[in-house]
């Protein structure tokens, strides 16, 4: 899959991404937010797992976020199941050196565009860290709306914290705002 954007493009993970993927998410300021599965330090045999299962996941929900051909982050969506199946959760990534462009926001936009018309979903939401603000301006501007807050819902780094749960549903767009 390959979605070309103004300032980066979302395309499909490749084997030869490994060396960025380490460099960009082996950052503590990167992973600090994220969940445990993101792990920090972040090493070449970490890539290697994760390159591997975004390659062969079936549908496949997982990407990189290129500038100028060079993976410099991640973003993606975890359907879900059950009488949830019409939701999926997205996530997203950014190396630092490439933060404040831009890019996340035009990313989500159109991954959130890509979920719905590839997937029979109702909503896409986010679970964003309290403490995250920077997280929480970036989903707002992509036209996700703040629907409530998790109190004591999540354990990072051994302290225990609320997570806001920001969403964008389906009867609210024609399309995702830029």
């Amino acid at each position: 899959m390959r979605l070309p954007l103004a300032r980066s493009e979302i395309r499909s993970w490749q084997a030869d991404d490994l060396s960025s993927l380490v460099e960009h998410a082996n950052n503590r300021n990167v992973s600090v937010h994220l969940r445990d599965r993101f792990p920090f330090p972040y090493t070449r045999k970490d890539g290697q797992g994760f390159i591997r299962a975004a390659r062969v996941m079936q549908p496949e929900t997982l990407f990189a976020i290129a500038v100028d051909g060079t993976a410099v982050g991640g973003i993606g969506f975890y359907l879900q199941k059950d009488v949830e199946r019409v939701s999926a959760e997205i996530g997203y990534w950014l190396g630092e050196p490439w933060w404040d462009r831009g890019i996340v926001s035009e990313a989500i936009v159109a991954m959130t565009r890509y979920a719905f018309d590839h997937h029979e979903l109702t909503r896409v939401y986010a679970l964003v860290a309290a403490g995250n603000p920077a997280s929480c301006r970036v989903l707002e501007k992509s036209g996700y709306v703040l629907e409530g807050r998790l109190r004591r819902s999540a354990i990072r780094n051994g302290i225990v914290s609320d997570q806001l749960l920001y969403a964008f549903i389906v009867e609210e767009r024609s399309s995702p705002r830029p």
